[in-house]
């Protein structure tokens, strides 16, 4: 499972010299590692189907208890055969699409680091694992997104899209650790088997809006769902593989993986079916009033993006099985329908539907393929989307809570998807011929057989739909669910509620389908006036006002005046630190003056008068006399506390200090501005206030002792081990004998530094 996990990294670092040796079936070559690994979890689904899941354990940091495991149920199974089996495809197609691109080999390596950082995160056990693909999916498809680097339109787009899903990150990272400290293990499979019941913790809220930002900007959900159609920036490929099995189906995955866990409170089923159903009439309703076919696929992944968020807070077992189907049906016919807006982009030069027209003439295959993905995007039978689209009526209808409003908001949603789908299908291959910048001809076979493929599967799994239900399909909505689930799925239920509800969206889509020329104008007025006060238009301003901030904190706190740093830094360093003490120490500190003698108090006042003048006088060379009298004071100290060794070192330094600082202040220029009386009152309190918490900090650290003290054990030890009664010296050089011969070592090479430059001078006033 690791080499699985690992092999689309590995393989990516080759992918430019098998693009060198492959040339042009380069998509094809490629596409052979996703392949195998299709076959592969295709074997572990007998296992899945007989054990219901299975942790894999490879250790990584055994001593911080992370370890690279991966989970093996029937929902990450579905998920690693999505990536892997549509990922296939979408080598192939790439090869093809980006043929002839000079910089085709960079997109694969991403492409293929991109692949295997999704499947790490569907099959990670541990949450920390789980962070670093999740993180490792932002920015590869950030570099995706972001291929034609060249465009500015797409840098800013993957900056975009880069920003809201890294910020949700940072959430989701917050929730996840909130989740292993509710529940007392990093391991998901640990967590899906506690019996705690973990919505009664006193973290629960904060967890879950946590991991919900985390998973609410990666899936696109209201109000973060601008940045997915911007996402179209991409090359097609990205946009047909980021929205049918990778990415944006992240948050869709994580939020199932988790629900057994944090489902059971309130804020978690009904946050989700509120955004969900928000986020899929959305979608629904942008996707009819957009014209670039792209744009309206993307708008109908975000409404599909809802549908699964909604049908996950619905959390019955009639909906997560919906859950499952739409899943499936979703990925499989928008992979096929992205990848022929791609055919029909590159062989009639427009992305623009309203220029498309007639195309079923000149390009008959692709026009067959695309009416069948788009009858399954519809919900229309035989194809599987009818089974799932369904399956959501029937659940909603049953939903116990809010029933009548989801179900009328997925009704309205589905009369707009429609609609959409007679866009995608009807559009550009029927009616009038259309005018578009290349005369147009049938795409090449590496562009059609994913989207052929894809249709196909989806065909067969709607007239035999318990081929994929008895495979995976119930193992995995058991997992979602978190205990087994009977499922039964069939073409046909009857006449019935939700059959009534999907003829009834059929009629109203196909009527709105034949208005939408007209429409169109006012739609585009709506949008217009609507999007000045949007989510996009918010998050403009966000990074503007970031901006503004930074100009700001540049100009006040950066200008490059050395002493506004240092005050800042100490005043931010004390102002922590006080604040810590003061929290988790008080100011309870007792001190003892009954043993202190007169003129230790004569050396404290020398002291601070010597600190005060040095502070206080205009002249330099007082400033510096008044800073060796604080040294020789500090020395008086050493001396006082039976410490002459120290004493004279402190003497000595401070002897030599004060005399190169008199010699280099000869040699300064005056003062020519001194600071104003603000900024010296304000320096005297900052210096006075880290005076203070340092002094507290001393005492405080006084009164903790967490070992016994190591002096008596010198003091019994220097004479009849070392046969030394300086204790300091008999440390020194004997108990710390490594740490003294390293001091010499340095001093012995600073010594060689400055004999060198010395000869070199000398060596240079020598020369002719």
């Amino acid at each position: 499972m690791l080499l699985a996990v690992l092999s689309g990294f590995l393989l990516a670092i080759v992918a430019p010299a098998l693009h060198r040796i492959s040339g042009r079936y380069i998509g094809w070559v490629l596409a052979i590692l996703p392949a195998t690994l299709t076959a592969y979890f295709a074997s572990l689904i007998p296992d899945v189907q007989a054990n219901g899941s299975m942790v894999l354990e490879y250790a990584w940091l055994p001593g911080l208890g992370i370890n690279l495991n991966f989970l093996v149920d029937g929902l990450s199974l579905v998920f690693a055969l999505l990536i892997s089996g549509i990922g296939t495809f979408i080598l192939i197609y790439a090869g093809s699409y980006l043929a002839g691109h000079r910089y085709l080999a960079r997109f694969f390596v991403i492409m293929l680091s991109f692949m295997a950082s999704m499947l790490g995160l569907v099959l990670s056990d541990n949450l920390i694992t789980l962070f670093v693909f999740w993180e490792l999916t932002s920015i590869t498809s950030y570099m995706l997104i972001g291929f034609n680097h060249e465009d500015m339109e797409a840098r800013k787009c993957a900056l975009q899209g880069l920003f809201v899903t890294v910020a949700g990150g940072l959430a989701l990272m917050a929730g996840l650790v909130l989740l292993a400290i509710i529940s007392g293990s990093y391991s998901l499979s640990e967590i899906l088997a506690s019996d705690m019941a973990i919505h009664e913790h006193a973290f629960y809220t904060a967890a879950v809006i946590c991991i919900l930002a985390g998973t609410f900007t990666k899936s696109a959900q209201v109000p973060f769902h601008f940045w997915l159609p911007n996402a179209m920036a991409a090359p097609t490929p990205v946009s047909a593989f980021l929205h049918s099995a990778t990415m944006v189906k992240a948050g869709v995955y994580l939020m199932a993986r988790l629900n057994p866990s944090l489902g059971e409170g309130e804020l978690w089923s009904q946050a989700l079916m509120l955004f969900g159903a928000a986020t899929m009439f959305t979608g629904a309703y942008l996707a009819f009033s957009s014209t670039g076919i792209k744009k309206v696929l993307a708008y109908s992944t975000i409404m599909a993006l809802g549908t699964l968020t909604m049908l996950i807070g619905v959390g019955t077992e009639l909906a997560l099985t919906a859950f499952i189907c739409f899943l499936v049906a979703h990925s499989l016919y928008k992979g096929a329908l992205f990848m022929i807006a791609g055919a029909l982009d590159h062989e009639t030069g427009t992305k623009d539907i309203t220029l498309m027209g007639g195309l079923k003439k000149t390009m008959p295959v692709t026009a067959a393929i695309a009416c069948l993905a788009a009858l399954s995007l519809a919900g229309l039978p035989p194809l599987f989307g009818f089974i799932a689209k369904e399956l959501l009526f029937e659940s909603l209808l049953d939903s116990p809570l809010w029933s009548a409003g989801l179900t009328t908001a997925a009704v309205a949603a589905a009369v707009l998807i429609v609609g959409v789908a007679g866009l995608v299908a009807i559009k550009p291959f029927f009616g009038r011929v259309g005018n578009t910048p290349k005369t147009p001809h049938e795409a090449p076979l590496g562009m059609l057989v994913g989207p052929a493929v894809l249709s196909l599967t989806a065909l067969v799994f709607g007239l035999a739909p318990f081929l994929p239900e008895g495979a995976l399909l119930r193992s995995a909505v058991g997992a979602v669910n978190g205990s087994p689930v009977d499922t039964y799925l069939a073409l046909w239920h009857g006449v019935n509620v939700p059959l009534i509800l999907s003829v009834g969206s059929l009629v109203l889509g196909l009527s709105l389908l034949s208005s939408w020329n007209r429409l169109q104008p006012a739609l585009f007025a709506i949008n217009t006036s609507a999007a000045r006060f949007g989510p996009e238009t918010g998050y403009f301003r966000f990074m503007e006002g970031i901006t503004v901030v930074a100009a700001w904190q540049t100009r006040v706190l950066q200008n490059g005046v050395l002493g506004l740093y240092l005050l800042l830094l100490v005043a931010v360093t004390f102002g922590l630190t006080g604040y810590t003490l003061l929290t988790h120490h008080g100011i309870n500190l007792t001190l003892d003056l009954t043993d202190s003698h007169f003129y230790e108090w004569g050396i404290a006042l020398l002291l601070i008068a010597a600190a005060v003048f040095a502070s206080a006088t205009h002249s330099r060379l007082g400033s510096v006399a008044s800073m060796g009298v604080l040294g020789f004071g500090v020395a008086l100290t050493f001396i006082l506390f039976s410490a002459p060794d120290l004493g004279i070192t402190q003497l000595l330094v401070e002897t030599l200090t004060v005399i190169l600082l008199v010699l280099v202040l000869f040699k300064l220029p005056e003062f020519v501005n001194l600071s104003s009386p603000f900024e010296r009152y304000r320096d005297l309190a900052v210096a006075t206030f880290a005076g203070v918490v340092m002094t507290l900090l001393i005492l405080a650290a006084l009164d903790v002792q967490y070992f016994e003290s190591i002096s008596s054990y010198y003091i019994e030890n220097s004479a009849p081990l070392a046969y030394g009664r300086n204790i300091v010296n008999v440390i020194l050089v004997d108990f710390r004998a490594l740490d003294t011969l390293g001091e010499i070592f340095v001093l012995s090479l600073a010594a060689l530094g400055v004999l060198s430059m010395i000869k070199l001078k000398a060596e240079d006033q020598h020369k002719p």
